[in-house]
């Protein structure tokens, strides 16, 4: 259930002038049983998130493979950074882009698509998720880019694991925030295929809604309680039978931290790295810096994969609070 290493290495060739290579910082901070922790700091794409790297894959292959399919446009379900990244590329092409986002998602993210000239249409938090299985939504037409559930989406994350080896030959953990699970399979493709033997990829999650964790626990995909929580990027109440499918033979497990571990990685990320992480993007780190990531781990790197936090947000968080 990898993404070919092939499909990677064009994906890289697509998405080339769009996405940023984006470095990797070596965190002045060492895990409990101190190992090195570094970040890739996806915070520094255009968009502000590594959404934009499968968006961009996803989009320019179907218009070199089948343009007429762009022609009504592109539809996306997302909480806010994959809509970003339709509305770049959609913008690039001069097509219409709509995304349909859950209620109560950050402003900061929607304000963003909206200057894309992308169109927002909010639904409930349960009919939203209905979109991702349905891959369509009510009244509305154009290609839907799915946000995770899509082996070319998969093959743009992939090209941060390209990137990791390249800077980091010796790499042994890699931690990703866990959404839907694109992110963490791309990467996790890359490193099976041209990483170093025993090379791990763990998921982070949030204690608000950790599926991905359950799953592991049961063997099988199993639907959890979610709560919503400023850590709008990740959690929800199941992992899709088909993304089940890949994780488990692609990921070595899931690390799941409390919204006050996420905050303070937050914190930690701003004031010793003076890097703007959401808490999405942040998972990762608080995940290295809890010692769960295993007494082999010795050179980790956390995937920081987004920084669109609203600034009242990061605030409460600067000043020590969970918002």
């Amino acid at each position: 259930m990898t993404v070919s290493l092939d499909a990677i290495r064009r994906a890289r060739s697509l998405i080339a002038g769009v996405a940023v290579r984006t470095p990797l910082v070596k965190l002045d901070v060492a895990a409990p049983n101190g190992a090195e922790i570094w970040l890739k700091l996806e915070t520094l794409q255009p968009i502000g998130s590594f959404k934009i790297r499968g968006a961009c894959a996803a989009i320019r292959d179907t218009r070199a493979t089948d343009p007429g399919a762009l022609k009504g446009g592109v539809l996306t379900a997302s909480a806010g950074n994959m809509a970003q990244g339709v509305a770049w590329v959609a913008r690039e092409l001069g097509i219409p882009c709509t995304v349909i986002v859950p209620e109560g998602a950050a402003r900061t993210k929607l304000d963003a698509v909206e200057r894309m000239g992308g169109r927002v249409v909010a639904a409930p938090f349960d009919r939203w998720w209905k979109t991702f299985l349905e891959r369509s939504y009510p009244g509305e037409t154009g290609l839907f880019v799915h946000a995770f559930d899509d082996e070319r989406v998969m093959a743009g994350n992939g090209t941060i694991g390209l990137e990791i080896l390249e800077d980091l030959p010796d790499v042994d953990t890699v931690i990703v925030p866990w959404g839907g699970g694109g992110l963490a399979c791309g990467i996790a493709s890359a490193l099976r295929a041209a990483g170093p033997k025993g090379v791990r990829v763990l998921a982070a999650e949030a204690d608000t809604g950790a599926p991905l964790a359950a799953s592991f626990a049961a063997g099988e995909a199993r639907e959890v309680d979610f709560r919503a929580s400023f850590v709008d990027g990740l959690g929800s109440r199941a992992t899709l039978p088909s993304m089940w499918a890949r994780a488990r033979t692609l990921l070595d497990g899931s690390i799941v931290s409390s919204l006050a571990e996420i905050a303070a990685a937050v914190r930690l990320l701003a004031l010793r790295a003076r890097v703007v992480a959401e808490g999405a993007g942040a998972a990762g780190v608080a995940a290295a810096t809890s010692g769960r990531a295993g007494a082999g781990a010795r050179k980790i790197v956390a995937i920081v994969s987004g920084g669109n936090i609203d600034a009242s947000r990061l605030a409460t968080i600067l000043e020590g609070r969970v918002p």
